[in-house]
Order: C-alpha cells, then structure tokens, then sequence
C-alpha cells in the first residue's frame, strides 16, 4: 500500500507492531524506491527481516508488483499477527484486476469553453459528444421539461440559474414538442434521486435518449454573471478528450448564430389538424363556451403544444401549417383567424416567414406569439434588434399599459422589436418592467395584435392566460373579435377572475379587448 498519510493510521500501523511482535506490508510495487524509503523510515528502530533480495529491489525500486516488507521491534514479542496491505485505483475499470466498481463519485470529464476564452470544467450526463451553441440563462424556478422541449431553444445552451434540477425526473405529459431542439443543458447540481408522483424517467436517461448533452457542478452563478455583463456567448460543450482547449476556442469564435434559419429544422412538414384540449385536471377556465368553433390556422415556427391546447380548450378547430406555407392556400381555407406561433432565432433569417405575414395582413385577423409578434413587427415595416442576453425565464414582470395591470409572464426570445420603427397607428400594449421593452402590438385597423412572452405558459399565475390572449378571430358576420375568451353573443366577455365583469360592444376594435 502506499505510504499513509494521515497521522492517525501512522500511530495505529506502530502500535499495531509494537504490540504484536512484527508487521508484513505488501506493497504493490508502484514507485518502489520511494514507497521503500518511507516504510523503512516509518519503522525506524524495527528490525527488517525480510528477503536480503527484496530489500535490495526495492531499494533500487526495482521490486515485483507486489513485495513483502517485514518489520519487528527490538525488543522481542511471543504473538505473531500478519497484516497484509495493497493499494488500489478507486477509479477501478470493469476491466480492473481487482473487481473494485467505481468510486462513488464522478469526476469531471466535460469541459463548456466560451469564445471569450474561459474553459468550465464540468461533469457530464445524458449524451457525449462536443456540441456548439450560445449559451443562455433560464431563471425558472421549475418547468425544466418544457424548456427542454421548447422549440424556441434550438441552437442555445440553456444554464439553469436554479441550482437544483433534476428532483422531479420526467413525465411525458408536459413535453411542449415531440422532441428536445436544444444544444445542451448547464446545471449546478444534479439531482441523484426523484421524487415526484408523475415521474416516468430520470433526467440523465431522460437526455441521453434524446441525445441531448448534460454538465452539471460548474459554477453557473459565476457564468450567469458573465453573460450578465457581456452578453450572450457562443460555447462548445465537450466530453472528448482528445480534443484540445485551443481547438474548442477556435470552434466557438467561428460559429454564429444571428443570420440563421433555424425555423426549417423545428417546423413540421405538412399541415395536420390538432384537436387535443387543455386536460380537464388542470383545467382552470370554466366560463368559456363552446357553441360555436372557430377554424384557426396556425403557422408552425417552433409551436408549443401548449398554445394548442389553450386553443382547443376554448372551442377553435386548429390546423397547424409549415412555416412555408404559401399565404394563398391559407387563405383558400377560409380561416376565422391565422396564429403566428413562437419560435427559435433570428427573425431576420426568415425573410419568407415575413413575406407570408404581410400577404395575411388585412384579410384576416391574427395573432402573434413571440417570434410571430416579431414577424409581425417586420411585417408592418418595423425594426427587431438582438437583445444583449434576451428573456428567458416564468418571471417576468410585463405591464398592460392600458389598464395599468401587471402580470408574471413566462419568456424566451433574443430579439425584440423596436417601438420607435413602427408606423402610425399601431399601438405599444405591453411593456417588460425589467427593461422596459415592447411586449405587445395591437393595429385595429388591420385587424392584428400580438405577445412578445407566452401567454399559456402559466408561470405560476393564470393572469396572462385570461382576459385576451392566445385566439384572434372574427366572427364575419358580425365584426367581433374574440381574444381568448368564453364568447357571448354581440360581446367579448372578459375572464372570470376579475371582480366587475366588462361588456364590449361588438363594433369594438380588437385592441380595445386588451383594456
């Protein structure tokens, strides 16, 4: 065994020999002329009785892997008690001769290197490999499944400001998508259990399924506060050994994110229709009706199954659409309302996507979630900016400027459109508190208003659900706007947790439901 190093094992292997007469220690002949030199200093005042051989290998550290090193006080014992030691790999393979399974815990073997030229020494889960990304942060407290299966993170390494994840594992009721899109997950700790009654899969087995990179005991505090004040950074995640720091700097200073179409990978390829509602146990709008269904179509850049649901929960028969589909054929199906759902990356890459938004405009009324509220932004000749490290989290603080009223949003975007480049007549609704950027556009002229956060996310409140959200029809014969909302007949009726219900008349514009 190797030389111990802690001075209670000294004084147990002396009082060990001394009270027993004699000590054989079996060394396995790593570093022999050192670990010789130890043992016989360790012993001084021993008498060595071992091999005149063995004394002279191990003195020129030449022993076999393993020699016999005999010690016996002077002064003379009757008992005889042999102790025999050997060192061990604690990172034992299955291969490893000794049959040992691994230490207990893991060490690092992944490494996050930034293009400002950090490198985070990490531990890996889920799939290996080396990914490339821009590294974003989540302040969500939970819901770490359906940011995992947001469409709208394609492209990104998504750092959990939360220090915990991991303790609920997976269910495959709150996936948001068929599939994770992004690059990779940055946790501070993982959790090595799960407790939750819905759990069907641990998070680790979970990723490494989908072939979704993990790290986790990185210090994402320190990261968060670096991306805080540089913003947003591209980073390659890494399980290789064999590729070096230097090679993985040069990857994450030749990759960019801005400029690319990542709408086409996440979109489905052919229409189809959607009709599954909001599961009557979590359930919470009980006002609506549904005597009459609204056909609304709905452009796929990245949509959440959530915002489907809220959909078909309150009465809209849903045909989702690729993020291609030619604004003629949307029109030939004679919809009550066109969706412009969320999705990933620069809207600015999709010059298609806006060209779609300008042809609907105007002849039917529509709704636009996050990516869609900035194509509509461009659409109506504004500008979209990168923000300098974006929304990401369910604890955004955005104020109706209408009615003063604040709700908690869930958000995540990079860009965001410029309030100064829009045209006359088309209204500023909402506002995020934290910056003060725009978060909601309404035009009644055309017809059009849209949400730059998720109004059927449900950070934890329902306030941005209720009221006038997810659904902008028309009832043609009658000119109402319906924004979300049980309908009645000649009015929009607001939700059911305000304590004064208000009536609009049915000549009412459809920004006027935002009041």
């Amino acid at each position: 065994m190797y030389p111990p190093k802690k001075t209670l094992t000294r004084l147990c292997l002396r009082k060990l020999a001394a009270s027993s007469g004699q000590l054989l220690i079996v060394d396995d002949g790593r570093d022999n002329g050192n670990c010789f030199q130890w043992w016989m200093s360790f012993f001084s005042g021993y008498e060595y009785f071992g091999s005149a051989s063995t004394l002279m290998e191990c003195a020129l550290g030449m022993a076999a892997t393993q020699f016999p090193l005999c010690f016996r006080p002077n002064s003379p014992k009757v008992r005889l008690v042999t102790v025999h030691c050997h060192s061990i790999s604690l990172s034992a393979s299955e291969n490893s001769p000794t049959g040992l399974v691994e230490r207990p815990w893991k060490l690092a073997d992944a490494r996050l290197v930034l293009e400002d030229g950090s490198v985070w020494r990490a531990k890996s889960f889920g799939a290996s490999g080396t990914q490339i990304g821009e590294v974003v942060f989540n302040t969500s407290l939970t819901g770490y499944q359906e940011i995992l299966t947001d469409p709208s993170y394609a492209g990104q390494f998504v750092l959990m400001t939360n220090p915990h994840i991991g303790n609920t594992g997976v269910n495959f009721d709150d996936e948001e998508s068929q599939q994770c899109f992004l690059a990779g997950l940055v946790i501070r700790s993982l959790s090595i259990s799960t407790s939750n009654w819905r759990c069907k899969e641990t998070l680790g087995d979970y990723l490494a399924s989908r072939n979704i990179m993990g790290i986790y005991d990185v210090d994402t505090r320190a990261i968060t506060r670096r991306l805080r004040q540089d913003g947003s950074l591209i980073g390659v995640l890494s399980t290789e050994e064999s590729r070096t720091n230097e090679e993985l700097l040069k990857m994450s200073r030749t990759w960019d994110i801005v400029g690319v179409d990542l709408i086409s990978d996440v979109s489905c390829k052919a229409p189809y229709e959607w009709a599954d509602s909001t599961n009557s146990e979590w359930e919470f709008n009980f006002n609506r009706s549904n005597e009459e269904t609204f056909q609304v179509v709905a452009y796929d850049f990245g949509i959440k199954h959530n915002i489907l649901r809220r959909l078909a929960s309150y009465g809209c028969k849903i045909t989702v659409v690729p993020s291609t589909w030619p604004a003629s054929e949307t029109l030939k199906m004679k919809p009550d309302g066109v969706l412009f759902s969320n999705g990933p990356g620069d809207p600015s890459a999709v010059p298609y996507a806006v060209e779609t938004v300008k042809e609907l405009i105007g002849k039917v009324p529509v709704f636009g979630i996050c990516m869609g509220h900035q194509l509509l932004g461009q659409a109506l000749g504004g500008k979209t900016f990168k923000m300098k490290f974006g929304h990401h989290g369910g604890n955004h603080p955005v104020r109706n400027i209408r009615n003063g009223r604040v709700e908690i949003s869930a958000q995540n975007h990079n860009y965001a459109v410029d309030p100064e480049s829009l045209p006359e007549g088309v209204e500023v609704t909402h506002v995020n508190l934290n910056d003060g950027s725009c978060a909601g556009l309404a035009f009644s002229q055309q017809k059009l208003m849209s949400l730059q956060y998720h109004p059927e996310a449900s950070p934890g409140p329902h306030d941005s659900d209720l009221g006038h959200r997810v659904l902008a029809v028309v009832d043609g014969a009658r000119g109402v706007a319906v924004m979300a909302l049980g309908r009645t007949k000649g009015n929009i009726q607001c939700s059911k947790s305000e304590a004064t219900r208000k009536s609009i008349p049915s000549s009412a514009s459809p920004s006027a439901v935002l009041a």
